[in-house]
């Protein structure tokens, strides 16, 4: 149940790698990664916020005889977006930890506001490393702008692409079952007619027979 910071810390490097943390960040997980730590086994894969087993004394209505007990936290199985990596992450998180980030505004967001001191897991300083590095790799990018002009220009050609695709399928729909479907309306149209006619004149003919 027990684990300490520097095989903690260990994990992290090996999992993230030495090659993709900078000095600087090292520097700042090992002040902020704690000597010793207890925490639950099954919250090193998960984002437990802090929840952790608590253990106390069940207190009897009667003799007030003590007995000990424990608290579980509340753990569900969730996958939540990301909208930094484009994917879902699966993770087993407390109902605390998803108020937090829903608080946040994200799973993103959450990971880079919460201090280091904070993330008592091995997983959540994994993904907030992760994020971190990634966010530095998106800063270092460029980032072209277009003019109002332009981006009217983009959005009238995709429109016209919509506008010829729905054509496109239209015109294929009526290939495929329009002769089908124009032959049978015109042999019902023609026995729709040639029954009236022929009712018709059977009905002429009995008025005929009844007058004579």
């Amino acid at each position: 149940m027990a684990f300490r910071g520097k095989e903690m810390m260990k994990k992290l490097v090996k999992r993230v790698g030495a090659e993709n943390i900078t000095p600087e960040l090292k520097e700042k997980l090992k002040a902020c990664v704690p000597d010793t730590k207890v925490v639950m086994g099954r919250a090193k894969r998960g984002l437990y916020a802090g929840r952790h087993i608590q253990y106390g004394n069940r207190v009897s209505e009667d003799g007030g005889n003590k007995s000990r007990r424990c608290w579980k936290p509340n753990v569900q199985e969730k996958r939540l977006f990301s909208y930094i990596f484009d994917r879902h992450i699966k993770v087993k998180v407390t109902t605390h930890a998803l108020r937090c980030i829903d608080k946040a505004g994200g799973i993103d967001e959450y990971l880079l506001k919460t201090p280091y001191q904070k993330m008592d897991t091995e997983m959540g300083l994994y993904w907030k490393t992760k994020v971190e590095q990634r966010y530095a790799e998106l800063g270092q990018m460029e980032v072209a702008f277009f003019t109002p002009e332009d981006e009217a220009k983009f959005e009238q050609g995709f429109k016209d692409l919509n506008i010829a695709k729905k054509d496109a399928r239209r015109e294929a729909r009526r290939n495929m079952y329009g002769k089908k479907g124009g032959e049978g309306k015109a042999d019902a149209e023609a026995s729709i007619e040639g029954g009236g006619s022929e009712s018709h004149q059977e009905d002429d003919h009995g008025w005929l027979e009844a007058k004579a």
